[in-house]
């Protein structure tokens, strides 16, 4: 049953894989590896059930950790072109 689902994700990391090679548009091409990442998260936990240790799936929890703030800082970096604080204010424009 677990094995099963271990393909599922695999399948479904590697349709991932494809929509962020060839996304339109680099939100598409993040959101596709934010989705890979989720699913690899997936994979740690179902792997460490299947082999009976407990222990990965701590793994799988900082993974998640690090793949949302990279998730973030990706956004923020193509939004705004920086990581830093970027508000600048305009003065004389009153």
């Amino acid at each position: 049953m677990f094995i099963v689902a271990t393909a599922g994700i695999l399948v479904s990391m590697s349709m991932a894989l494809v929509r962020a090679l060839l996304g339109p548009t680099v939100y598409d091409r993040v959101m596709a590896v934010n989705i890979f990442g989720t699913k690899t998260v997936l994979l740690i936990a179902a792997l460490g059930f299947l082999t009976n240790r407990p222990e990965f799936l701590d793994l799988a929890l900082v993974y998640a950790l690090i793949n949302f703030i990279g998730t973030i800082a990706v956004l923020k970096f193509f939004e705004f072109g920086d990581l830093g604080l970027t508000r600048r204010i305009q003065r004389g424009a009153d």
